[in-house]
């Protein structure tokens, strides 16, 4: 069996207008902007209209990343959207996404729930797809509307959350030196109720009691989930970096889930990384999960952060436990 290169052929993100800022929590729950920004490095996040959803933010994203990549949607073979916030249990985000492109009837398209690491997962998955042969174009889209599953009564969890969609395309290529060249995937189910919304599934369906208690809503410990993003990130981006034979200096930038400034800042000093290589856009969108690092990877290439020939790692770290890393030279 022949084994194929990934490439990342294009990417595209889009967000909503709407932005809530610091002192706009401020006249909403007991906080302040330099608490906010002191410990999270948040200013603002987006937050979807009542026309927008997971899957319309999904669409845009994709069209733009397709765009990039110069493909049409006849030529994608799979579609991947990693979210937590789909627009309804079923379909799947990725069938609302096949039928709004129009491509062709017929491929596969599937959800991904790895919760703030699942776009990460999905670029895994849809390498593997390529790699041996089972497809030649796929579309993986990371997509979340978190304000919808956010209790803003909730000063420890309303000030992290953002809406927004990011996408690539990744196309299948002979030269196996570039796209996608190691990975690691992980889970530690031990920690599944430090970030997780109670009710709304087969456990706890919705009852008028379920939702007078916010129990749809996400719940946090987040010192305990804190402690383990910093362990876990340095780590993981290190585990990456060795995975290819490379030496940090050798890194033009690391993509990291964007949790918390404070996060990223221990990581990048726990692996002898400056700042400037570490890709920060939390201050503008705060938490997005799924949509985290897809926006990220869209917004620094699009910014010159990194482009073709550069070794990126990207990093994803959510509930789950969950986390993701993968080594790209793009």
């Amino acid at each position: 069996m022949t084994i194929h290169g990934a490439l990342i052929a294009g990417t595209g993100s889009c967000v909503p207008e709407r932005q809530l800022t610091n002192f706009d929590l401020e006249k909403m729950v007991d906080t302040s902007n330099d608490w906010i920004v002191q410990r999270t490095g948040i200013h603002e996040r987006r937050i979807a209209s009542a026309g927008e959803s997971s899957a319309s933010l999904a669409i845009i994203a994709a069209q733009r990343a397709l765009a990039t990549a110069n493909t049409s949607p006849a030529e994608i073979d799979l579609i991947i959207c990693a979210t937590i916030t789909p627009d309804m249990p079923t379909p799947s985000n990725a069938c609302l996404i096949q039928q709004a492109l129009g491509c062709r009837r017929g491929i596969g398209a599937m959800d991904l729930n790895a919760a703030c690491s699942g776009f990460v997962y999905a670029l895994v998955t849809a390498t593997n797809f390529i790699k041996t042969g089972s497809a030649k174009t796929v579309l993986v889209v990371g997509a979340e509307t978190l304000s919808r599953i956010t209790d803003y009564t909730d000063r420890s969890t309303c000030i992290l959350f953002g809406d927004g969609a990011g996408a690539a395309v990744l196309k299948q290529t002979t030269d196996r030196s570039v796209g996608v060249q190691a990975f690691e995937l992980g889970s530690d189910g031990t920690g599944s109720m430090l970030l997780h919304v109670p009710a709304g599934g087969s456990r706890q369906p919705a009852t008028a009691e379920s939702v007078g208690a916010k129990l749809h809503t996400l719940k946090m410990s987040g010192r305990e989930v804190f402690k383990f993003a910093v362990a876990q990130m340095s780590e993981s981006i290190q585990k990456a970096i060795n995975a290819c034979g490379l030496t940090s200096d050798q890194i033009k930038l690391v993509i990291p889930h964007q949790s918390n400034a404070r996060i990223i800042d221990s990581a990048a000093t726990k692996i002898g990384l400056t700042a400037d290589r570490m890709f920060v856009n939390i201050h503008r969108y705060g938490n997005t999960s799924a949509a985290s690092v897809a926006i990220a990877l869209d917004e620094a290439i699009r910014a010159g952060r990194c482009g073709p020939g550069d070794w990126v790692v990207i990093i994803g770290i959510g509930g789950g436990l969950t986390w993701a890393t993968v080594t790209v030279k793009l």
